[in-house]
């Protein structure tokens, strides 16, 4: 396992990190640049796209012919890691959840007359997109196998009712993923759809109000009552749709991973920067050993995380599915941003506790983190199916 960044890759990496410091951390603390769900405000979100746009680092991504920088995993995660030191980092360069994923998958899948048609116009940035896949009880969520929501052909149609939620960007998406049931087969029983905001037959019946911060678009619950999709919008073969599903989620829940060491690492300068200053009976809190020892459990934690979402990367680099190694890094990064910034705002007393820092925002955020993209005991319940299968082999050295 190589994990050392290539000049160019570290060359970009340090400008993302300048560009953060620079353009995008400057807003956190104007209250004006933040809109009614606690993101980032469309017009200073369009004037910071237009300035990453300008310094060439948009759609990392993706590929170059289409725009994209053209970076494999291991450049993504150096360079999303540097672009989440801001909770308002990673949109402003293309890069957030659901958009990004979504064109993964696209970019990996799709004939080039469905790429030129959806997904381009997310990468140039003029759309937003959603994928629309969990439902309420009693249908899918971490296991898709139980999707209700149904597929008929009709013709050279095909007809979609149901019902989703928590579909993430929903409200402000024009292109969306849909995943539908059109048999009862258990592996190829689901199916992939685009389909456009203004087609009829389809509503939103409400944006979910959550205890964190909020994606733009929220989360939002979904009907389809008689929604036609056009055969040619079918995305891969009729039943591919669980293996859409895990060529997206895989690459996605790594990518959420690169961007949570990004908010741990703010985590910790905010609380550096406070106990190296901060003074109680006569001694700094940088100086006590008891907050050194918070810090660098802290710190090594992050660095676990780090190695942990570089091996999975890597291994996705090299065309391994790398499902263990992401489910490992998906519980390990959760927690430690969970942890991470509950030790600032402990260090940081009442003010890590006000919103005079943003690490209230990062702190009501960082609980998702152990729920989104399948929650951690599910994919502890992967690894040992791994161990229970691999045995002693399930610590091989890679030959």
């Amino acid at each position: 396992m190589d994990f050392i960044l290539t000049p160019e890759v570290d060359y970009l990496r340090k400008r993302y990190r300048a560009f953060v410091d620079q353009h995008i951390i400057p807003l956190e603390s104007d209250r004006s640049a933040y809109d009614a769900h606690e993101n980032i405000a469309h017009d200073a979100l369009e004037g910071m796209k237009a300035k990453a746009k300008e310094a060439g680092l948009w759609s990392p991504q993706m590929p170059k012919e289409r725009g994209g920088l053209g970076l494999n995993t291991q450049g993504m995660a150096a360079c999303y890691e540097e672009m989440n030191r801001s909770i308002f980092g990673p949109v402003c360069f293309n890069a957030a959840a659901p958009d990004d994923g979504n064109m993964f998958v696209l970019n990996k899948v799709a004939r080039e007359d469905q790429k030129d048609k959806w997904l381009q116009p997310i990468i140039d940035g003029k759309i937003r997109s959603s994928f629309v896949m969990t439902e309420p009880h009693p249908g899918g969520g971490s296991d898709p196998s139980m999707i209700r929501t149904k597929a008929e052909k009709k013709g050279d149609k095909w007809i979609v009712t149901g019902k989703k939620w928590f579909i993430t960007g929903a409200e402000v998406a024009t292109h969306f993923i849909l995943m539908a049931k059109t048999s009862d087969d258990p592996r190829k029983g689901l199916t992939a759809f685009m389909f456009h905001k203004d087609q009829p037959g389809w509503k939103i019946i409400r944006r979910i109000e959550i205890m964190g911060p909020e994606e733009h678009g929220g989360h939002c619950e979904i009907e389809f009552d008689g929604l036609e999709i056009d055969d040619a919008d079918r995305i891969m073969e009729v039943g591919d749709g669980l293996k859409l599903t895990q060529i997206r989620l895989g690459t996605a829940r790594l990518t959420h991973c690169m961007r949570w060491l990004g908010l741990a690492k703010r985590s910790l300068e905010i609380a550096q920067e406070y106990i190296e200053r901060r003074e109680g009976f006569g001694i700094k809190l940088a100086d006590r050993e008891s907050v050194q020892l918070m810090m660098g459990k802290a710190a090594m934690d992050i660095e676990i995380g780090r190695m942990l979402t570089m091996k999975a990367a890597w291994k996705l680099d090299q065309g391994d599915k790398a499902r263990k190694e992401v489910s490992m890094a998906k519980i390990q990064v959760a927690d430690t941003l969970h942890q991470a910034v509950d030790t600032a705002l402990q260090l940081n007393g009442a003010r890590g506790y006000s919103k005079d820092t943003v690490l209230e925002w990062i702190y009501r955020y960082a609980r998702q983190a152990r729920l989104v993209d399948g929650a951690s005991e599910v994919h502890s319940m992967v690894l040992n199916r791994f161990y229970t299968a691999e045995r002693q082999d399930f610590w091989r050295w890679g030959v």
